[in-house]
């Protein structure tokens, strides 16, 4: 199992506790106008999955790593999430990610580690792959587990990640 599957379980097993002690009220709390709620942060994070999920699913036969995006302030408006029950999102975001690490850890080392000169990571991954490199699956899933975390810092903070990881 490559280290950042391991990253993942790892990681929503110990979010998902430090999440739900946010409650309702904390959840639906905007940080600024403009900026998404917890909620909306972890209905982005749902999302994300989503999207991954087919793209993790048929990336392994594939010649190239060109998906297609999305607008995440558009789906976050579209799944209402603000409106949503915050235990429910919780527990969707969860399940969902310990499912894709079941995805992730299924793929091959060769399917993994295969480069492909044609991508668009350079639009689609959280730390763009430039466009003139080949890029590898094993790079693009690395790079969903950096987002998923870089996003759970801005929902239970710092100190969380540093102490949340170690505990898990």
């Amino acid at each position: 199992m490559q280290d950042y599957v391991r990253d993942l379980i790892d990681t929503v097993n110990g979010a998902e506790p430090a999440l739900l002690a946010l409650g309702d009220a904390a959840s639906a709390r905007r940080v600024a106008p403009g900026k998404w709620s917890p909620r909306e942060t972890i209905g982005h994070l749902i999302d994300s999955a989503s999207n991954n999920h087919r793209r993790f699913v048929v990336a392994p036969s594939g010649a190239h790593l060109v998906f297609d995006g999305y607008d995440p302030d558009e789906w976050v408006a579209a799944g209402h999430y603000q409106d949503a029950a915050w235990s429910e999102l919780v527990t969707l975001w969860a399940t969902f990610n310990r499912h894709l690490a079941r995805v992730m850890a299924a793929v091959s080392l060769d399917d993994l580690i295969r480069p492909r000169a044609r991508h668009n990571l350079h639009e689609l991954a959280w730390q763009p792959i430039p466009a003139d490199r080949p890029a590898t699956l094993d790079e693009f899933m690395r790079d969903y587990v950096g987002h998923l975390q870089h996003h759970l810092r801005q929902v239970l903070g710092e100190e969380w990640a540093a102490r949340g990881r170690s505990n898990a």
